[in-house]
């Protein structure tokens, strides 16, 4: 029986936990949807994330406002994907960041991702008429970019760790409670999605840089925060575990002149075992096994997913 597609079948609401991790650090996690978060500086606000639509996200400011009433400042995006992005004019921020090739990629493919997540996750799209249109940022940078938060609160270093998640993620790094927003770089105990990926970057040298922040509180793009060094290591190598058995097993596939649905079925058998009852991970590896598959023979550029493409990828590898 064909599986239901994507996560069209999810249809249940999530339970939101906000944590203040030190003070004036918040992150809002939700049983393996989206994580969101914010840093006070001395007057203003920095959020990261946006959720997939305005309403989404003054779902997450209402309970934020409980804490401060700060103005937002600045929006942090980590990438491009629909799911981050589309719900930006809530915060009504003076600044929207991004990387510069992150906002290549939302000129690029930013119309096709919109259709192709909202297929994929209906549920995260609340009220999808509330969003205005594409996201853009209005400060953009290339490897580093710091945020001064006034008074006694430190700074934030955003950095570009090397391709990985897609090709223009950041992440966020406060030095002085030692938290690290990473977005999708970094999950904890969820699913990777890798549709867009560069998995050989991503699981050597851009995660080794990740990780090199020593990171005591890690909020990954889905899941629990990690808390601890240790906890923060094993998020950023369960990852990586992760990204390297779909290497072992597409690759195995792909040298041996298998099909990829041969390289699926492999890579589904190899992972299941441990990540298989984790969020979303039914729905992301088809995608994430034809992106990978598409790197074994040379595209080092991912191709655009439109919902046409998802469809077909779904139905060859999960019907």
């Amino acid at each position: 029986m064909a599986k239901p597609f994507a996560s069209t079948a999810d249809t249940a609401e999530k339970v939101e936990t906000l944590e203040v991790l030190a003070d004036g650090v918040y992150a809002l996690t939700a049983e393996g949807d989206p994580n969101v978060g914010a840093i006070e500086g001395e007057d203003f606000l920095v959020c990261f994330e946006a959720r997939a639509t305005p309403v989404a996200a003054r779902d997450w400011l209402v309970k934020l406002r409980q804490h401060t009433d700060k103005p937002i400042k600045y929006l942090v995006l980590t990438h491009y994907h629909a799911v981050r992005v589309l719900g930006a004019s809530a915060f009504e921020a003076e600044s929207i960041i991004t990387s510069g090739t992150t906002r290549k990629l939302i000129e690029e493919r930013g119309l096709q991702d919109w259709d192709s997540e909202f297929g994929r996750m209906p549920r995260l799209f609340k009220e999808p008429e509330s969003i205005p249109g594409l996201t853009w940022p209005n400060l953009t940078f290339d490897d580093h970019m710091a945020i001064e938060l006034g008074g006694d609160r430190g700074r934030i270093d955003l950095h570009f760790c090397g391709r990985g998640h897609t090709a223009g993620d950041i992440i966020a790094w406060h030095d002085k409670s030692k938290t690290l927003f990473a977005g999708d770089l970094v999950e904890a105990q969820a699913a990777l999605y890798t549709g867009d990926a560069f998995h050989m970057d991503w699981a050597k040298d851009t995660l080794d840089k990740v990780k090199s922040f020593r990171a005591e509180y890690l909020i990954g793009g889905r899941g629990a925060v990690a808390v601890g060094t240790e906890a923060c290591d094993a998020a950023i190598e369960q990852t990586r575990e992760f990204l390297n058995g779909m290497i072992e097993h597409v690759g195995a596939a792909h040298r041996s002149g298998g099909t990829l649905k041969d390289a699926f079925e492999a890579t589904h058998a190899a992972l299941g075992p441990k990540f298989g009852h984790w969020p979303i991970f039914e729905h992301c590896l088809p995608f994430n096994v034809q992106r990978l598959w598409d790197e074994f023979d040379g595209i080092d550029w991912p191709r655009i997913w439109t919902m046409e493409r998802d469809r077909e990828v779904w139905a060859q590898l999960q019907g």
